[in-house]
């Protein structure tokens, strides 16, 4: 079982995370081939009229466009962000890592997702229960980050981790926390730049994908 020490749950900036989330961030903070990979993704995982709730949000989804889904639930801590997502139906703002109790009935989500956020959760398995408690019998989780973040916010067990040490990180708490792993995807690529002497990479793409265990 993974145990988290009060180090590794610990961060740079300590202060509440509402401060640092007080004023909306209007930009992209995955490049356009993560975020075009992302909704490629949910396109194939996400069946049409599905209620979705989309955890630790902003003012994009990455949904594909043109898919009926029954709701679309966003959370996050900014509401002027929220407010701006247009694949919202509705949204609520709640601090995940001072309160890690959902406001839902249980059994009603068929999709959760996250996206670049999960490096923020200081209880991820808390919230991982939760999210089980709320998914139907054969719901799915998709956790889906890139090597980006705003390291001062991030938890140290993050931060002093590689990229696939997180991905076996975040399996281990989903498989303790009333789900099972069933694909793990990582994909990296560099896009030859001028007469091909340099290379630009792009950001990595890895996405945790896993369904509820049913009891």
């Amino acid at each position: 079982m993974l145990l988290i020490n009060k180090y590794q749950r610990s961060k740079l900036d300590n202060n509440p995370d509402e401060l640092f989330y007080f004023k909306p961030k209007f930009t992209h903070h995955l490049d356009s081939c993560f975020r075009k990979r992302l909704t490629s993704l949910y396109k194939s995982e996400i069946k049409p009229n599905s209620k979705v709730l989309d955890l630790m949000s902003s003012w994009v989804s990455h949904l594909p466009i043109g898919i009926k889904y029954k709701e679309v639930v966003g959370h996050g801590l900014n509401n002027e962000e929220l407010k701006a997502n247009e694949a919202l139906d509705n949204y609520w703002i709640q601090n995940l890592n001072s309160n890690q109790e959902l406001p839902f009935k249980d059994n009603i989500f068929d999709i959760c997702l996250i996206v670049a956020g999960w490096q923020y959760l200081q209880y991820p398995e808390f919230i991982a229960k939760e999210l089980s408690r709320i998914s139907v019998n054969g719901g799915k989780l998709i956790i889906s980050f890139s090597n980006r973040a705003f390291w001062n916010k991030a938890t140290m067990i993050w931060s002093e981790s590689t990229d696939f040490q997180r991905i076996e990180y975040i399996s281990k708490v989903l498989n303790n926390n009333g789900w099972k792993v069933e694909k793990v995807i990582t994909e990296s690529d560099k896009k030859p730049r001028i007469m091909g002497l340099f290379s630009i990479q792009n950001d990595p793409f890895f996405s945790v994908i896993s369904n509820k265990l049913n009891y």
